[in-house]
C-alpha cells in the first residue's frame, strides 16, 4: 500500500491477526474438504451451540478418510513385479508360501507377508584354486594328491544356476561357499583315484565330467537348489618347485613315443619286404625241388629204358652211349685239324678267322692231319659239322677195333 493512502496508517496500526480467527477459518476449510457445510459461523473451540456438533462430525469424518487412505496405501504396497528370468518367493510370517512367476503380482503387505525376488537365470561363477586371476593362486585349495602319490596343482572354475529358488534361500547360508567346498571335495576325490599322467594329459575332460556329476549328487543330497552347469579346468600342472624336472620328464616321454612311432614305421616298412622275400625264396625252393625231383625221375626212367635196350644188345648200346657222351663233351670245345705232310716249318693259325668260320656253313677238310687245340668257344656256340664228323668216325673205328680185340 502506498504511503499516501489514507488507510495506510490505519492498517499499519492494527496488531497481529487473531489466533481464534485463524483457527476458525481452518476448521471451516477442513469441514468443507470433508463434505460438511457449515451452518452459520463456526464458534470458537469450547463454544456452545450447533456449530460444535458439526465440528465433531467433521473431525470424525476426516479421521475415517485418513484411515481409509492409510489402508489403501498399505494394500497398494503389496503389489510387486517379477522380471523375466527371476522368481518371487512369498513368505507368510517368515514361512515359505509360494513361488511366483514373472509378471505383476500381489501379496498381503507387511508385516503379514513379504517377497524375496531371486534371479534364477543368472549364471554364477565360483573359483577354486585361485581368486579372479589364475596367477593369484590359493595353494590350500589347488594342491592335491594323486593315486600314485604325486602332487598336482589344479585350478578350475564352477558355473551354476538355480533350479529351486526357495531351496536356494532356505537351505544355503552362503551358496558360493557351499559350491566351493563341494567342488574342492569332489575334485580331491576324483584326482585321488587317478594317476598323475592321466590327470595332466589325456584325462582332463573325464576328470571335469566326473567332478560335475559328483558335485551335483552332493548338492542334491543337501537340497541346495543349485544346478551345476559347467566345470572348467583352467590349469593342471606340477607344483612350481618341481616344474622344471617335470617338464624334462614330459619331454622324455614325448621322445619315447616318437622313437616308438619311428620304430613301428620302420618295422612296417621292413617286415612286409622280408616276408615277401621269404615267400619268394620259399616258392623258388619249392620250384627247384620239383625240378630236381622231376629231372631225377626222368633220368631214372631214361636209365631204365637204356638198361632194357642194353640187355637186348649190349655192344650197340654201349657204342651208342659212348658216341653220345663224346658228342656232348666235344660240342663245348673248338678243334682245328691241320695237315703237316707238306713239311712247312712255319704254321700260321688265324684264330680270329677260324672263330668266324665256325659260325659259317661247313667247308671240306683234309682227311688226315694233326689235331690242334684252339681257343675255347662260348658254351652256346656249336662245333662245325665238318670238324666234328671226322673225329666221330675215328672214335667209332677205335671203338670197333677194341670190340674186335676183345
Amino acid at each position: 500500500m502506498p504511503p499516501n493512502d489514507p488507510q495506510w496508517g490505519k492498517k499499519n496500526n492494527e496488531g497481529p491477526p487473531d489466533l481464534d480467527e485463524i483457527l476458525r477459518k481452518f476448521q471451516q476449510k477442513v469441514a468443507s474438504l470433508l463434505g460438511f457445510k457449515a451452518r452459520g459461523e463456526v464458534p470458537a473451540p469450547g463454544g456452545s451451540g450447533g456449530g460444535g456438533h458439526h465440528f465433531g462430525a467433521a473431525v470424525g469424518g476426516g479421521a475415517a478418510f485418513v484411515l481409509l487412505l492409510i489402508v489403501g496405501i498399505w494394500l497398494a504396497s503389496g503389489f510387486y513385479i517379477v522380471d523375466e528370468g527371476r522368481r518371487g518367493v512369498v513368505l507368510r510370517l517368515g514361512k515359505y508360501l509360494e513361488t511366483t512367476m514373472p509378471g505383476p503380482r500381489w501379496h498381503v503387505p507387511y508385516p503379514f507377508e513379504s517377497v524375496v525376488v531371486v534371479d534364477a537365470a543368472r549364471v554364477r561363477t565360483v573359483d577354486v584354486g585361485y581368486r579372479g586371476n589364475p596367477k593369484n593362486k590359493q595353494p590350500q585349495e589347488a594342491l592335491m594328491l594323486t593315486d600314485d602319490e604325486n602332487i598336482v596343482d589344479v585350478q578350475f572354475a564352477i558355473q551354476y544356476t538355480l533350479k529351486s529358488p526357495e531351496a536356494y534361500l532356505f537351505n544355503n547360508k552362503d551358496a558360493d561357499a557351499n559350491v566351493r567346498q563341494t567342488a574342492e571335495s569332489s575334485i580331491r576325490e576324483v584326482v585321488g583315484k587317478s594317476k598323475m599322467d592321466f590327470v595332466l594329459n589325456q584325462g582332463r575332460s573325464e576328470v571335469a565330467s566326473h567332478v560335475k556329476t559328483l558335485m551335483q549328487e552332493l548338492l542334491d543330497r543337501y537340497q541346495t537348489g543349485i544346478n551345476v552347469t559347467t566345470v572348467n579346468l583352467l590349469g593342471v600342472q606340477a607344483p612350481e618347485q618341481v616344474q622344471a624336472a617335470f617338464e624334462d620328464v614330459v619331454r622324455a616321454g614325448q621322445d619315447r613315443e616318437r622313437f616308438k612311432n619311428e620304430g613301428q614305421a620302420y618295422a612296417n616298412d621292413v617286415v612286409p619286404k622280408a616276408r615277401g622275400i621269404a615267400a619268394r625264396l620259399t616258392e623258388e625252393a619249392n620250384g627247384y625241388r620239383q625240378s630236381v625231383v622231376a629231372t631225377a625221375q626222368g633220368d631214372a626212367a631214361r636209365f631204365r629204358q637204356i638198361l632194357a635196350e642194353y640187355q637186348k644188345a649190349p655192344g650197340v648200346t654201349r657204342e651208342r652211349m659212348y658216341l653220345d657222351a663224346m658228342q656232348q663233351v666235344l660240342s663245348n670245345t673248338s678243334k682245328v685239324i691241320v695237315d703237316q705232310k707238306n713239311g712247312q716249318n712255319l704254321l700260321y693259325l688265324p684264330l680270329d678267322k677260324l672263330m668266324q668260320l665256325s659260325s659259317q656253313p661247313p667247308a671240306p677238310m683234309p682227311s688226315s692231319g694233326t689235331i690242334v687245340q684252339s681257343a675255347p668257344q662260348q658254351p652256346s656256340e656249336a662245333i662245325p659239322p665238318s670238324i666234328s664228323e671226322p673225329i666221330s668216325r675215328r672214335d667209332a673205328l677205335r671203338s670197333r677195333d677194341r670190340e674186335a680185340g676183345r
